[in-house]
């Protein structure tokens, strides 16, 4: 594995090297490159050195530009405005670069200088709870996050904090104990997701309702809820029935978004229970929360109620019972001292921003966040419905996550089916690649959002083959591949002696930033920079095949081998990002 020095670096030191000759009381200075339409890079750091030093800026931009060398990797470099540096590159360095970049497995992204290990906190169901359109996004923008941080090689730590305890598993308990067959499966064999639901639907149901009306029971439900947390071997076994029912649903929805859950990265909020006194206890010995009306709360001074007064964080309330805060504290405490983790990720809708802030907050005055351990929150948006309102079924109700997914599927699967001829795809093939157009089109949609903004669902605009989608995306990719099938005997060859056209060049020019988009979307937290940069990569690739030809009319030998080497390496990238976001690529379509 080798790591390769982007252009975009590489011209940097150039510059930061003639820059530092040239004013050597600036130190280490940064010439602030960036991509520009003006030629292939634009420094801008030398007004405000200049500025600094009482230079004149295009004189200094003078003296830089006399300092750097040209010919191998930097073409021109010209002075424009009032000292701005414009700078061309070769067309050489750009396919010696891109050809040290196809050598390597890891497309030349070097790993992250010093990663730490990251607890992410994403896909959090509800035991005996249908999954809904809610929990959509938490599961593919954490999913999406765990793959790109792993790239850098970060290690990383799956959590699924799923809803596992409370006061309604009382009602819940005491009625299978009243009716011990409601969880029964028909037969032996494996239990679909949806059995399982629906088992635990029709309980659900049942026990609300009694729950509501008879008083008796009620009070036999709430008693339950005592034995349950006091660790009462019947009541815990038959709470397991209930978590164990829950996960044969869970893993199969999880299945159908083709994420992969395992069992040892589900920790309910059962699994911190042993911590909470614990948890309190120190918070509350070492002043950092405080007694109030029998409640043990954590106060601060700029979080207020609507009435004025300071709204403080839960702990333990007066009746000795535990809410989130006390499970989420607990939960730091163990991914910090156990688990080793450097940063903690949250991936939370952004109404739970408040009560995240506190609780970090809280963890900072306590000791266990510190200036070594950083906890942030991946705060995301609410999914729409195409009226621009919360995302609800025609009665009301909230879409099941389950209905969602099948439907984009099946759109899927007519638009494939549409053009199964004309490629070639077996029945098999057709159904296979709905699924992946389905399920990458839902993911797409959401990932190639800013994770804070809300976004509409739109299944006619997101498997539509036009615009900013995952299918353009795969049937770009697919297209090479049918290019470099078509080719024959022709193989893709770097050819760093030739010149490049500018549609050549634009295409390589971003193919080589792959690497440092990577480590900005895992800095940021920021997976819909990786969509949108896969997005240009298509754009500019159409733009290329459209002015270059590469297989008919046949270009000349080498020319031929140039192109189809870059249309092999926009393939292999295109493939490498899609996967980061959890999305498949059809080799044809």
């Amino acid at each position: 594995m080798a790591s390769v020095p982007s252009l975009a670096s590489s011209v940097n030191q150039r510059v930061a090297d003639a820059l530092a000759s040239a004013l050597p009381q600036a130190g280490a200075a940064d010439p602030l490159l960036r991509r520009s339409d003006r030629a292939d890079f634009q420094a801008n750091g030398i007004l405000a050195l200049a500025k600094k030093a009482k230079a004149n800026p295009r004189e200094l931009a003078t003296t830089v530009v006399e300092g750097i060398a040209t010919g191998d990797l930097i073409q021109e470099i010209e002075v424009s405005g009032p000292g701005f540096l414009n700078i061309t590159i070769t067309d050489r360095a750009i396919i010696e670069t891109l050809a040290a970049r196809a050598l390597d497995d890891r497309l030349g992204v070097p790993l992250a200088a010093n990663p730490g290990t990251t607890v992410i906190d994403y896909a959090q169901p509800n035991v005996a709870k249908e999954m809904h359109v809610g929990h959509l996004r938490s599961a593919v923008i954490g999913a999406a996050m765990v793959e790109i941080l792993e790239f850098t090689g970060e290690k990383v730590v799956r959590r699924h904090h799923i809803g596992d305890w409370g006061t309604q598993f009382g009602m819940l308990i005491q009625y299978l104990l009243e009716h011990p067959h409601e969880l029964d499966h028909k037969s032996d064999e494996e239990v679909s997701g949806e059995e399982a639901m629906s088992n635990l639907n029709r309980l659900y149901k049942a026990s609300r309702a009694l729950f509501d009306s008879d008083e008796e029971f009620k009070t036999r439900a709430r008693a339950r809820v005592v034995d349950l947390q006091a660790g009462d071997p019947e009541t815990l076994a038959l709470w397991q029935r209930f978590v164990d029912e829950s996960k044969i649903y869970f893993y199969s929805v999880f299945n159908k978004l083709d994420m992969d859950i395992q069992d040892p990265d589900v920790v309910g909020e059962s699994g911190y229970n042993d911590m909470l006194v614990e948890t309190c206890k120190l918070l509350e010995e070492s002043g950092v929360a405080v007694r109030s009306n029998g409640a043990l709360c954590v106060f601060f001074d700029d979080v207020k109620g609507p009435d004025g007064n300071p709204t403080p964080l839960i702990v333990q309330k007066s009746d000795g019972g535990f809410g989130y805060a006390a499970t989420d504290l607990s939960a730091i405490r163990n991914r910090v001292a156990d688990l080793s983790a450097t940063t903690l990720i949250y991936v939370v809708d952004a109404r739970q921003s408040l009560h995240f802030k506190m609780v970090f907050e809280t963890a900072r005055r306590a000791g266990w966040l510190n200036d070594g351990v950083k906890a942030v929150q991946l705060a995301f948006g609410t999914v729409l419905g195409k009226d621009g309102k919360p995302f609800k079924t025609r009665e009301g109700e909230t879409v099941r996550l389950v209905d969602l997914l099948d439907e984009a599927v099946e759109r899927a699967t007519a638009v494939v089916r549409e053009k199964a001829e004309k490629v070639g795809l077996t029945e098999a093939e057709i159904v296979e690649n709905g699924q992946y157009v389905g399920i990458g089109a839902v993911k797409y949609a959401d990932l190639s959002t800013s994770a804070a903004r809300d976004y509409k669902f739109d299944l006619d605009q997101m498997v539509s083959l036009n615009g900013d989608t995952s299918v353009y995306l795969q049937y770009a990719y697919a297209r090479i591949k049918s290019i470099l099938r078509r080719a024959g005997d022709r193989k893709p060859v770097a050819h760093p002696e030739l010149e490049l056209a500018p549609a050549e060049r634009a295409l390589g020019l971003h193919l080589d930033h792959f690497g440092e988009l990577i480590a900005e979307a895992a800095a940021e937290h920021a997976p819909h920079k990786v969509a949108a940069y896969l997005y240009q990569l298509s754009s500019l690739f159409t733009t290329f095949y459209d002015q270059c030809p590469v297989v008919k009319p046949e270009p000349e030998l080498v020319v031929g081998e140039n192109r189809l080497f870059l249309c092999d390496l926009t393939a292999r990238t295109l493939t490498k990002g899609m996967s980061l976001l959890g999305i498949r690529t059809p080799e044809k379509l």
